[in-house]
């Protein structure tokens, strides 16, 4: 059995989750722990980034009105690979 990295839990089908460019990995009894440990967060309202996000150099906004409210107004949210 494997220790959660987040809650402790000592969990038989825990998740091995590495990310490329970060040393080591991760142990998570679940995906809501994995996104506790990875998910990036908004740089506007912080919350955690589990879809695509929109990204301006380093900073990664959950949508493109977060990234509005930053002062950055090329990115745009895609739906079904439209303009939204």
């Amino acid at each position: 059995m494997a220790v959660c990295d987040i809650c402790g839990n000592d969990y038989p089908n825990a998740l091995l989750i590495s990310v490329e460019g970060k040393p080591g990995r991760g142990v998570y009894d679940s995906f809501e722990c994995a996104i506790a440990g990875h998910a990036p967060r908004c740089a506007h309202c912080d919350c955690r980034i589990i879809g695509h996000g929109v990204q301006s150099g380093e900073a990664i906004f959950c949508c493109a009105s977060c990234a509005r409210h930053q002062g950055i107004e090329e990115l745009v949210d895609h739906i079904g690979g439209e303009s939204a």
